[in-house]
């Protein structure tokens, strides 16, 4: 059984505290919606919207949500989405799209699509006039690191807008360095070509940092 919820700031709580709900505090006000488990994994995927300067939370979780200090209101549903070979939805996913590669002391990391796209074509070299723009770059960036992902599971994409570019620093409770990260805002049209396997997507996310509201792909029907 899986849970499709949204969190909106309960009215009476005061706006300031829910606005300073950000980066890797998100994740841990979300935690605090499950009955606490020392050994527990993260078993969720959120994503944030603004709605008249306030937070807004979807969730899907394996867990129901449960609000024990009445700061949220909460509205809570099965997920179990009917899903066909063929069905064309639309969707929208916060992603945080990066490639692995091997550097010079031959150790796998993670880079940011676009500054890799940037890299590989030599755009920083190339005159202003000459090379193509930030957002071109995105687009390509975007569609390349999507395209390949759905098609391993069970979607294939039929069109794409990219935008929303930006590069984040979180900080943990107790750690000094940074979390560093970016995030691009896909939005399009895909077809459903195993539903099984593209229903794992739908519970599970695509792609990393989701303990910062990344990878949940909100879809619907066309």
């Amino acid at each position: 059984m899986m849970f499709f919820s949204r969190l909106r700031l309960h009215p009476n709580m005061d706006s300031p505290a829910a606005i300073k709900i950000t980066g890797y505090r998100e994740h841990q006000a979300i935690w605090d919606l499950f009955d606490p488990e020392p050994d527990a994994k993260r078993d969720f995927l959120f994503r944030r919207e603004t709605a008249a300067g306030l937070p807004v939370f979807y969730l899907v979780s394996q867990r129901k949500p449960v609000d024990r200090h009445a700061f949220w209101d909460i509205q809570t549903k099965d997920y179990q989405p009917k899903l066909s070979e063929g069905q064309m939805l639309g969707f929208s996913l916060k992603a945080n799209p990066v490639v692995t590669r091997t550097n010079s002391e031959g150790r796998s990391v993670r880079n940011d699509v676009v500054m890799d796209l940037k890299k590989s074509t030599g755009w920083g070299e190339q005159k202003p006039e000459k090379r193509a723009s930030q957002d071109v770059l995105v687009q390509q960036a975007g569609e390349r690191w999507l395209n390949e992902r759905l098609d391993r599971r069970g979607a294939r994409l039929d069109s794409l807008r990219a935008d929303g570019y930006r590069r984040h620093q979180s900080y943990k409770r107790g750690q000094k360095a940074a979390i560093r990260y970016s995030t691009l805002d896909l939005q399009g049209t895909l077809t459903v070509t195993d539903p099984k396997r593209f229903q794992e997507v739908l519970f599970y996310g695509i792609g990393p940092a989701k303990a910062f509201g990344c990878g949940l792909l909100l879809v619907r029907r066309l």
